[in-house]
């Protein structure tokens, strides 16, 4: 029985399949950031008074205090603790942390973290198009539709024949640099071991 062809992508799909592929990691580590610097600022909140920082902000965003949005914002500002904003500031910090280790493994193109990011999408998919129905708005719409491209793009290159193909010679790549790497490393070992007999 003849062995089975494996097909081996051209250069140039390789190539824009990592770029596309390490395009989602890197925003997914900007989500990591955000959400990094949001923890830091809610840190930064412990032990101030935040329902006058809420009415000081509302006042200055010339809003209405008494409007529906404001109120709900100082109201909230007023019943928050100093432990609640250390709880938030956690939880903060550990999806940021989920989002680098993702953005990490995304990168360097594991299929464990297009997995992730695959579930991850499609369970923000339903709420933001629930959201959408709900009260549609361009920024929602457009949220909506790149984390469905997100999803789509990361499905086509873990269910496509050729995304598959192209992520194997990325990693067999990688694989054959690592090898020539050690291998320069035990020359060179051997080379002053060489050296030092010789003295």
């Amino acid at each position: 029985m003849a062995k089975a062809e494996t097909h081996v992508p051209a250069a140039r799909t390789v190539t824009e399949i990592a770029a596309g592929v390490r395009v989602v990691a890197m925003f997914e580590a900007l989500k990591g950031t955000v959400v990094l610097l949001a923890g830091f600022g809610l840190l930064a909140l412990v032990h101030r008074d935040l329902q006058d920082l809420a009415e000081r902000l509302v006042r200055h965003s010339h809003l209405n205090p008494a409007s529906h949005y404001p109120r709900v914002f100082v109201e909230a500002a007023a019943h928050m603790n100093d432990s609640g904003l250390r709880t938030l500031a956690a939880l903060a910090f550990a999806y940021s942390v989920v989002r680098f280790v993702e953005a990490y493994g995304l990168w360097h193109m594991r299929a464990w973290a297009e997995w992730f990011a695959i579930l991850s999408g499609c369970l923000y998919l339903p709420v933001e198009l629930y959201e959408l129905v709900k009260q549609p708005t361009h920024l929602r719409g457009l949220v909506l539709f790149f984390n469905t491209l997100i999803v789509a793009y990361l499905l086509y290159v873990r269910l496509s024949h050729t995304g598959r193909a192209a992520e194997e010679t990325i990693h067999r790549t990688e694989a054959d640099r690592k090898a020539e790497k050690k291998a320069r490393k035990e020359s060179v070992r051997a080379e002053r071991a060489a050296r030092k007999a010789e003295r």
